[in-house]
């Protein structure tokens, strides 16, 4: 691991095979970019399998007899409603109604919430609203969390367990918990950041590198393959997946980023609701996809219509699934949003000057690849 002193490694990176071509920083922890090929990994995903080390991801338990008011208060949508075993998808925001995460809750039992983000202040919230017969704990350093995507994730993982993985038994956003894999206590869900069919499975930390070998012992006559944050940027941006810090910010309210959809406005009160009611009508902008002419990294380059910024480009690829073009998200105003607009690319501001010249952005509908988003739910 050259060259990422300083970084914590994650449960899984003893267990990860030579040969990672570059690492980056996410939240303090060594991830593998790529292992040389991001096309072949990408590839992986959408044809057979590859698994992605998650485990960086902040994880809180939530329990005691009120802990479903704990998050209820916070989370933008009803976990009093939600059955146990399934998984709610949803945001939470300032008091301001204000993106400050997008979050996944899992409902164990009504004593026990399970709820994963990427913000440290989640965490913050929930435990101001806590009382004191209820424990907030953060679980990432105890728990490894590794995403097996793509059309043989299921057929792999069901060669480690006894437990039906199959859509009937294991349907899309439920989980089950307490299970055995190859030896393992594990807890597996049907969820994914890629857009195909696929699971997630929290192991124990002192567990994670002999799952991660019986996982690709059990894969190995399928092509699974280790794929790194470059794979997982392809794979969000062509299923139109946003992120935090890069398609929202604590600017834009969840209406701005195609997140009003999970706001539940007739629940109970919730941190934000009031003026998350106010801002409901009044979206100044939107994310959407575009397609790029030209190559080259346009990554924060503004959008302009007649001279005018409208926008800008927060994260392009070249998508192979639209033979190498460059495919982004982009965070433009509510007037430019519509399918079949087109836009000029300008200067992006950065240290190689100009990136625009003659390049145009075109809006298409979201989200590009899989548009029925049939394939997850296989």
């Amino acid at each position: 691991m050259r060259g990422v002193q300083g970084l914590k490694r994650t449960p899984f990176t003893g267990a990860y095979p030579d040969g990672v071509a570059e690492w980056i920083d996410v939240f303090g922890y060594a991830t593998p970019v790529t292992w040389g090929d991001p096309g072949a990994e990408h590839g992986a995903v959408r044809n057979r399998a590859a698994a992605m080390d998650f485990s960086m991801l902040l994880k809180w338990d939530i329990r005691g007899p009120s802990a479903v008011d704990v998050v209820n208060r916070v989370f933008s949508r009803d976990v009093a409603r939600q059955k146990p075993g399934r998984i709610s998808y949803g945001v939470v925001t300032s008091e301001a109604g204000m993106m400050v995460d997008d979050c996944t809750v899992f409902l164990h039992d009504p004593e026990h919430v399970r709820m994963f983000g990427a913000n440290p202040r989640v965490g913050e919230f929930l435990a101001a609203q806590a009382p004191g017969d209820v424990a907030v704990t953060q679980r990432r350093d105890d728990l490894a969390d590794l995403s097996v995507q793509g059309p043989k994730s299921r057929e792999i993982l069901q060669r480690l367990t006894g437990t039906d993985l199959s859509s009937a038994a294991l349907p899309y956003y439920s989980f089950v918990a307490g299970v055995e894999m190859a030896g393992i206590p594990a807890q597996i869900s049907r969820i994914g950041y890629t857009g195909e069919l696929g699971f997630e499975v929290l192991v124990p930390a002192d567990r994670a590198v002999p799952f991660w070998d019986a996982l690709f012992e059990a894969g190995s006559g399928d092509g699974l393959l280790p794929a790194g944050a470059a794979t997982v940027m392809m794979c969000r941006i062509e299923a139109g997946m946003i992120m935090g810090e890069i398609e929202y910010d604590e600017t834009m309210t969840p209406y701005e980023c195609r997140m009003g959809w999970a706001v539940d406005l007739r629940k109970g009160e919730f941190q934000g609701k009031s003026a998350l009611a106010r801002a409901k009508d009044s979206p100044r902008v939107d994310v959407v996809s575009v397609v790029l002419t030209g190559e080259g990294e346009c990554d924060g380059a503004p959008l302009t219509v007649d001279g005018e910024r409208i926008g800008h480009v927060t994260m392009a690829i070249p998508s192979p699934h639209l033979g190498g073009r460059m495919l982004g998200l982009a965070r433009v105003d509510v007037e430019h949003a519509a399918p079949g607009t087109v836009l000029d690319v300008g200067a992006d501001g950065g240290p190689d000057g100009d990136r625009g010249g003659d390049r145009t952005a075109t809006i298409v509908r979201m989200p590009v690849y899989d548009p029925q988003r049939t394939r997850v739910r296989r």
